[in-house]
């Protein structure tokens, strides 16, 4: 309500205790305050307007409303109505009424700048380009001032970003765009840097890169000012792809002797070079080499060029720059490549990086550097490079560790530098277990040793050794991956424990953790870490798939409603978030901006986590809601769910997640390549596809609830609900059934695997093998057999039988889901403690598809009542006592039969997993095998303590949800 600072309204008193009350979340007190005045004042819009917001806010959307649209109606131009509809409207999402707004206002008061600048505002929130093109041109020729031009050609240049055509947009749009620019140009109307670059947008969208290029250099080009180099590294840009490389070769250079340290120009220089080289380019004899000056075109002159570039460098007193000496190994890197003999003359690489880590080596920047170049060694290098590192290190004499350790925070980077490139060369992959452990031995020495650096730090700094700790858990998931000894994982647990507890804002250390907590199967200490992490903003779609992957999985579904509303709130608040970064951008001329926030909003509306993470809330939702039919429904009408259209962008998708958030230090070949990205985006894809059918399939069978009053099925019956159109429902059914088939088929071919530091495997493997997904095909396919009867098309024996067989095997089915979730999910052996978290998530599945069923049984028995009707009123005229009830009754009713027993066997089951959870000691186990020490005991017990915890709430919550079940599976009789 900020924006009633400078209002001019006589009633602003009699108002501002209303706004005050708003501002201060008070919104009774504002409806009560805006009813008492208007008794008084019947036609002050805006206390109506403020009472609708109170109104909003209190959850009375539909009195808010139409009170809001009462006052629109009238076409309100005071300022005060006008914001405050504004605000209203936006609270309500619906800015596209805002622009009705403006409008009106705008045809009463034509000659007002403020009411078409806003009127130009709400084009903008809705993205009506043309609209804002017209409203922009209008806006001109009532104040005459240059942003108000330039916001109409930004209009028609963001008409071609968004036109379907593309031909379209390079014939009328972006010409248009440039004849309004060069109007401005002619007649020297040119004032701001933002014009500038408007009139450079159109040009290369144009692929006019001459004339751009000319514009830069031009007189135009000077009032490009505000980033530094940015006329330069524009015409870098454009003699890059107007292919001009003697230019951009000159440019490079000229850059390079002012800025030394600048690894774009390097790249740049390198680029051209060799594109000239490889054209046997050949300077003109007499005159400049071009417009830019001198020109290098030779091996020769870039190595000459490299060695005065060092030569500089180290002459001179002042800190010393990377570039130059990573320019020398991206040269010898470049020549190789060429198998050109004369990277012999920059030296052997495996010296020059002795070097930098000698100069550089105490800077953590000095291995992400190196590990660049690393390629550059030969394996046979690998441990000579290592031991000529390690003796740069100063190290103090061997402690009680048995282990030398550094005497200062310098000495540790560079300790810790060595110990990093060691793991990426895979030396460390190459050791023997026992070598592993003594590594771990060593690694744990340090990192203790370094905390004595770090005693000054504040909670939200990092401990200088706190990447020996995440090494040492890095080799214990090795070691634990290789053995299957679930020790080294309870180890790895304790120690990043005890790191978090030295260093708590440590991210990697969380991040881990919390990868860990969730292949263990236990959320409960997830949720905390994931909070812990202070996720702001793209980052609930870039990291968020590590939280709301297992959250349902696990069984913990209050958590996972809560993971998914978290992440759905950004993903919603992203339309509006990116209208206001639109608007802002207009306002203060940042006009390249507008694509890319447009892009980015695409982006975000196009996620493969968005998608996921919607359609699983509302699956969510429906198993923990909906228990029968009339529920099913309810709550499929709640979620306006429309099972025949298909609302996820199947073709746009985006792949948004990040997949290097783990710090690593892994070999190439250990590393996520490109072909197991595109394989886990497939992956994840085929699973969201299998999920969305379901969640569609039962939107359809929430339609299928037959009236209760409907007469006893004939032929007659059948033939008019055909011509009603009520027969027809199920055929919505059919097509997504037949898709679900064939998704299933398709995700049995996939079994993947993927780096441990990469992205999860999806919940498609464990589904399968669960048999959740063919169990649930088989229940969703009971209707249409089923509708056959309802419509009396096909009641006999046969068909009966038929059905009745499916029953059966329906029950079959789910015994076989239940008995895969059998056994202990923590259990003691051997003083060991082993964990089997894939019993959680089968049972989560058994679960998840027990309610599918019941579904199911409710349409079921809602169609087979009316059979039963008939039928005894059948034995009532015909006086028979033993009249044989229909097979499918029978089978129906066995069938409900069979269907408590399997669930009452869950229940036991749980209840008995619960008991024996609860029974487990785990004290003495979290010492055993342990060299030190009964500080990291007592972190392993912690990690055990939180696992337990966590499954013992997964059972309750399932339990819970099942038994709702059982007792909504007791009231279904025919």
């Amino acid at each position: 309500m900020a924006a009633r600072g400078h209002v001019q309204d006589p009633n602003d008193r009699r108002l501002r205790p209303i706004y005050d009350y708003l501002d201060n979340g008070n919104n009774k007190m504002a409806i009560q305050q805006a009813e008492k005045l208007l008794k008084k004042h019947k036609d002050l819009h805006c206390a109506k307007v403020l009472k609708a917001i109170g109104l909003q806010r209190t959850g009375k959307q539909d009195e808010a409303f139409t009170l809001a649209q009462e006052v629109a109606g009238l076409e309100p131009t005071d300022d005060n109505s006008l914001q405050a509809l504004t605000i209203l409207y936006r609270e309500m999402h619906r800015p596209e009424l805002v622009t009705k707004l403006y409008e009106a206002a705008v045809r009463k008061v034509p000659t007002s700048e403020e009411y078409h600048s806003h009127l130009f505002m709400a084009y903008a929130r809705v993205g009506e380009y043309k609209k804002m093109q017209q409203a922009g041109m209008a806006l001109y020729k009532i104040v005459p001032k240059n942003p108000y031009y330039f916001w109409s050609v930004m209009s028609l240049v963001m008409q071609a970003i968004s036109a379907q055509d593309e031909k379209l947009s390079h014939t009328m749009f972006l010409p248009l765009a440039e004849r309004m620019v060069e109007k401005m140009v002619r007649e020297e109307k040119i004032e701001a840097e933002a014009e500038v670059q408007l009139y450079f947008m159109i040009l290369e969208r144009l692929g006019k890169y001459v004339e751009a290029l000319e514009v830069v250099r031009g007189q135009l080009g000077e009032k490009l000012t505000s980033e530094l180099q940015s006329r330069e590294n524009k015409c870098l840009l454009l003699y890059h792809r107007l292919q001009r490389w003697p230019e951009c070769n000159a440019l490079s250079r000229k850059l390079l002797l002012k800025n030394p340290d600048d690894w774009q120009f390097y790249l740049s220089y390198f680029d051209s070079l060799f594109n000239l080289n490889d054209q046997s380019w050949t300077p003109p004899e007499e005159g400049d080499h071009c417009t830019e000056g001198e020109v290098h075109c030779s091996v020769a002159q870039a190595i000459a060029f490299v060695k005065e570039r060092l030569a500089a460098e180290e002459g001179k007193e002042s800190r010393p720059l990377r570039g130059p000496y990573l320019a020398r190994l991206e040269l010898i890197g470049r020549l190789r490549q060429r198998a050109c003999p004369d990277e012999q003359q920059l030296g052997e690489p495996l010296e020059l990086m002795f070097q930098y880590f000698v100069k550089f080596g105490d800077k953590p920047c000095c291995v992400t550097d190196l590990k660049i170049f690393l390629h550059l060694l030969l394996p046979d290098q690998y441990v000579q490079f290592i031991n000529r590192l390690t003796e740069a290190v100063p190290l103090g004499p061997v402690g009680e560790a048995g282990v030398a350790l550094p005497s200062d925070g310098r000495a540790l980077q560079r300790h810790l530098s060595v110990t990093q490139l060691s793991r990426s060369l895979g030396l460390q992959h190459a050791l023997s277990v026992s070598a592993r452990l003594g590594l771990i031995r060593q690694l744990k020495a340090h990192y203790h040793h370094g905390l004595q650096f770090g005693t000054s730090c504040l909670k939200t700094e990092l401990q200088f050794s706190d990447m020996y700790c995440l090494m040492a858990a890095h080799i214990y998931i090795d070691l634990w991956l290789e053995t299957g000894n679930e020790h080294m994982l309870w180890q790895c647990l304790g120690l990043l424990e005890e790191g978090l507890s030295h260093s708590p804002s440590n991210a990697q250390f969380k991040l881990l953790l919390l990868l860990l907590f969730c292949r263990l199967g236990a959320f409960e200490p997830v949720v905390d870490l994931y909070s812990s992490l202070d996720a702001k903003h793209v980052q609930h779609d870039t990291i968020g798939y590590l939280l709301t992957r297992y959250a349902e999985s696990l069984g913990q579904f209050a958590a996972a409603s809560q993971a998914c509303n978290f992440s759905l709130r950004f993903f919603h608040s992203n339309q509006k978030d990116t209208s206001e970064y639109i608007i802002q951008a207009y306002k203060y001329g940042a006009f390249e901006k507008i694509p890319e926030f447009i892009a980015f909003r695409n982006r975000l509306n196009n996620s493969l986590h968005f998608a996921q993470v919607r359609t699983e809330r509302m699956l969510l939702d429906l198993y923990l809601e909906a228990d029968i039919l009339s529920t099913l429904e309810e709550s499929v009408k709640n979620m306006s769910l429309c099972p025949e259209e298909d609302d996820i962008p199947w073709d746009n998708l985006r792949d948004n997640r990040d997949l290097n958030v783990f710090v690593s230090w892994n070999p190439k070949v250990q590393q996520l390549t490109e072909e197991q990205r595109r394989l886990s985006l497939e992956e994840e894809t085929l699973w969201l596809r299998l999920r969305s059918l379901t969640l569609r399939l039962a939107g359809c069978l929430s339609g299928l609830c037959p009236s209760p009053r409907a007469p006893p099925p004939t032929q007659h019956n059948a033939e008019k609900s055909a011509e009603n159109g009520v027969g027809s429902k199920p055929n919505a059914m059919g097509p997504l059934l037949t898709q679900l088939e064939n998704t299933i088929s398709q995700a049995e071919q996939y079994t993947h695997q993927y780096p441990f530091l990469g992205p999860p495997s999806s919940r498609l493997a464990q589904a399968l093998a669960s048999g959740g997904c063919h169990c649930q095909l088989a229940a969703l396919q009971l209707p249409l057999h089923l509708q056959e009867l309802e419509t009396g098309l096909d009641q006999s024996v046969e068909r009966q039988a038929q059905i009745a067989n499916l029953f059966k095997s329906l029950t079959v089915q789910l015994q076989d889901m239940l008995s895969k979730c059998k056994g202990d999910l923590l259990e003691v052996r051997e003083s060991q403690c082993r964990v089997q978290p894939s019993l959680l998530e089968n049972l989560v599945f058994f679960v998840e598809t027990i309610c599918v069923v019941l579904w199911v049984c409710s349409y079921c028995g809602s169609t087979l009542r009316p059979l039963k009707s008939s039928l005894q009123k059948k034995k009532k005229k015909k006086k028979e006592v033993n009249t044989v009830m229909p097979v499918v009754l029978s089978g129906f009713q066995e069938f409900t039969s069979s269907l408590q027993s399997v669930v009452s066997q869950a229940l036991e089951q749980i209840q008995h997993q619960e008991i024996s959870l609860a029974s487990l000691k785990l004290e003495a186990l979290s010492l055993e095998g342990l060299t030190n020490m009964e500080e990291e005991g007592t972190f392993i017990k912690t990690a055990m303590d939180k696992v337990q915890s966590s499954y013992l709430r997964s059972l309750q919550e399932v339990g819970d949800l099942l038994r709702k079940r059982a007792d909504t599976l007791k009231s279904l009789k025919i």
